[in-house]
């Protein structure tokens, strides 16, 4: 520094900062390119998507219900996009544990989630702390089925019909056990929402997955179950399990002749799962529109639709608005279901 004084070189870093420095203007204009480019980045991205495998997390274990029915729609969506959908199925924790760990992944359109009712609606009242907030950290692509809960006893005991199965059950009270895939599952809900309607007690038995609760169903040590089709199908098929009822306003096309709650003297009792597609919140407008592009396409065949069908599913599209307001409708409801139940968070 030969030459410069301390006080001409404070001049000149001054003159710089002074001839480098953007009006207020020029940095909103600066911040507008940056956003365009941004955008236009995004754009491009979508344009290529997916140039990968992508992962769909399934908070549920293999073989189980939503399991089925989401590879049904992975495998027609993969023909439409040209890419794979790997499955990845993390169990636990009534789906929070696969459900938060989608919500916490990039928002890269390649971690997607497929999650339910209880992860999506009722656990925001069925636990104290959940690890993601299902309409903050995930951005909704569209819901894809319905799936109503169907009421299967035991072939070996003696009620035949809905009304003869509460009345042995108000007669055995707390002695029927029935099976679920945990806390909060379409299962467990469906069955608390028939205790609060019918005045009968019964007890639940959570598995981690329904292929550990099948051998205890046929052997008679839970022998109940509100059940999706999916999960009893082959149960009923081989004999082992009689349907008495679906949870639902109209008869199940896979099982005309079972009725509904209503149909066999119970009003009111509707319960059902339902199945969608979400990604990380932040995840790009484009990549959502792409993926729910192709979920509307897989749902438009008659083939997917047909085996959807059946497994006990009812083909339903909501887009991701829809969606937004059914799961916050739904939150709602189970709210009050479960309030009324008593049923304490965990």
């Amino acid at each position: 520094m030969t030459g410069f004084g301390r006080s001409k070189i404070t001049d000149i870093v001054q003159q710089q900062r002074a001839a480098f420095r953007p009006d207020r203007r020029s940095l909103l204009a600066l911040g507008g390119g940056a956003l365009l480019a941004a955008a236009g980045m995004q754009a491009a991205n979508a344009q290529n998507y997916p140039a990968r495998p992508v992962q769909v997390l399934v908070p549920f274990a293999g073989g189980s219900a939503s399991d089925v029915i989401t590879r049904i729609l992975l495998n027609r969506m993969s023909t439409s996009l040209g890419q794979v959908f790997v499955v990845d199925n993390r169990p636990g924790a009534g789906g929070n544990i696969g459900t938060a760990a989608a919500a916490h992944a990039a928002p890269d359109g390649y971690t997607l989630l497929m999650s339910t009712s209880g992860p999506l609606a009722a656990n925001k009242s069925l636990y104290k702390d959940l690890p993601y907030d299902p309409l903050k950290d995930l951005a909704p692509i569209g819901l894809f089925a319905t799936l109503p809960n169907v009421i299967v006893i035991n072939s070996r005991l003696p009620p035949t019909s809905l009304a003869e199965l509460i009345d042995y059950a108000k007669a055995h009270p707390r002695e029927l056990n029935y099976g679920t895939v945990g806390v909060g599952s379409s299962q467990h809900l469906s069955a608390a929402y028939f205790e609060q309607l019918t005045g009968t007690e019964l007890t639940h038995v959570p598995y981690r997955n329904i292929a550990a609760y099948t051998p205890d169903f046929i052997a008679g040590q839970v022998p109940l179950g509100f059940q999706l089709l999916p999960n009893v199908l082959g149960l009923i098929k081989s004999g082992d399990a009689r349907p008495l009822a679906v949870a639902s306003d109209k008869r199940m096309t896979a099982l005309p002749d079972v009725p509904t709650a209503a149909e066999a003297g119970l009003k009111e009792y509707e319960s059902a799962a339902w199945l969608a597609l979400l990604a990380p919140a932040s995840t790009g407008k484009p990549v959502i529109d792409k993926v729910y592009a192709a979920m509307v396409e897989a749902m438009s065949d008659l083939k997917v639709r047909a085996l959807f069908v059946e497994q006990g599913a009812e083909p339903l599209v909501l887009d991701p608005k829809g969606l937004t307001d059914f799961m916050t409708s739904e939150t709602v409801k189970w709210a009050g279901i479960i309030k009324k139940i008593g049923i304490e968070p965990m």
